[in-house]
């Protein structure tokens, strides 16, 4: 299985360290990622891939940057485009490649670019600024987006603020292509709603809550003027473990089969392994164990479900883990792999 998949490593760039994005050779088998080369992006702080596999955005201090994803995995620069706001936390594109939702933290903004036949970066669309006031805490007193998808139905976007604790839910037309506000799931006091997930079929989406440090798990159903959604469950994310005042839920990864769900909490500096009932959409809790690294801010899951990878943004590291569903363990493989302030990280099936 070597060199059929590559890693896209985004990190900061400020201090000179490193230059954006770097290219690696990924060795499956192994758990081993393999340096080829860097590319130049200020502060890549979130790596996304395209959901046909043909491109690679990330976020940069401008806005967005789009690069050609080609056939032996080197990339190389489409085009960039201004989000008019401050620099973007995370992004996503709906299931056609049709559109960019970017989410700004920094300045509360969700803004929607068009994207084009080629994979680049078309002109902005439409855009929200989120109003309004959170606790007196000082992490979440005033919007910040952190997260932003449209739903499966293609009918509504839905936007993840943890500094007011809400998900507000905006109509979509493709026709108009404006965000209007209908709805909004108002999460608890100081909860910090991260970030959301949907499963492949539709059926369900799980709230990451930051502070909180729960997932909550809902029902997804569409309508004409507003979806049906109803929370089904709440379990926490590092299971009976007792929580600090540092423990922070950060990152969210389904398995590529979706029968597994992966949590990080920084703080605790553990990764967290649920396995999930695709039916019912219900997890539940196998094991939670510490990594070597410390703030897991990223999890990238391998193509085979058995190896995962820890992004440790703080201690600047990568560390590799087989997963033993079985036994409830994760098991290192060899040593950590030392990368500049690592954010974010996307793998990518090629053909040779």
């Amino acid at each position: 299985m070597k060199g059929k998949y590559m890693a896209y490593v985004g990190s900061y760039s400020y201090n000179g360290q490193a230059k954006g994005i770097t290219v690696y050779d990924v060795d499956v088998e192994k758990g081993r990622f393999v340096p080829r080369c860097e590319v130049e992006v200020d502060n890549s702080s979130y790596l996304i891939a395209s959901n046909n596999g043909k491109t690679l955005y990330s976020i940069a201090d401008a806005g967005v940057v789009s690069f050609r994803i080609h056939e032996n995995g080197s990339i190389t620069k489409l085009n960039s485009a201004n989000i008019k706001g401050m620099r973007g936390c995370h992004l996503s594109t709906d299931a056609e490649d049709k559109y960019i939702f970017v989410s700004g933290y920094h300045d509360g903004k969700c803004t929607v670019l068009r994207l084009n036949e080629d994979g680049s970066v078309g002109d902005i669309v439409t855009g929200v600024f989120h109003k309004g006031f959170g606790s007196v805490a000082e992490r979440n007193f005033r919007p910040h987006v952190s997260c932003s998808r449209r739903t499966p139905d293609g009918k509504f976007i839905m936007v993840a603020d943890l500094g007011i604790d809400q998900v507000k839910i905006y109509r979509f037309d493709e026709k108009d292509e404006e965000m209007v506000l209908i709805d909004a799931i108002r999460c608890d006091l100081e909860s910090a709603p991260k970030c959301f997930r949907f499963s492949e079929d539709g059926k369900f989406f799980y709230l990451l809550h930051e502070l909180k440090n729960v997932i909550d798990v809902y029902t997804y159903e569409t309508g004409d003027r507003l979806p049906k959604i109803e929370k089904i469950q709440t379990i926490e994310t590092t299971g009976k473990a007792p929580l600090t005042q540092l423990t922070a839920a950060c990152s969210m990864r389904f398995s590529n089969d979706e029968t597994h769900m992966f949590c990080g909490n920084a703080g605790d500096n553990t990764i967290t392994v649920f396995d999930r009932d695709k039916k019912t959409g219900l997890l539940t809790f196998s094991c939670c164990l510490p990594i070597s690294g410390s703030y897991p801010k990223d999890i990238c899951v391998f193509p085979d479900d058995k190896h995962i990878a820890s992004i440790n943004h703080e201690t600047g590291s990568i560390t590799f883990f087989t997963v033993d569903y079985e036994k409830g363990l994760l098991i290192m493989n060899g040593k950590e792999l030392k990368v500049n302030e690592p954010n974010s990280c996307m793998i990518v099936k090629v053909s040779n």
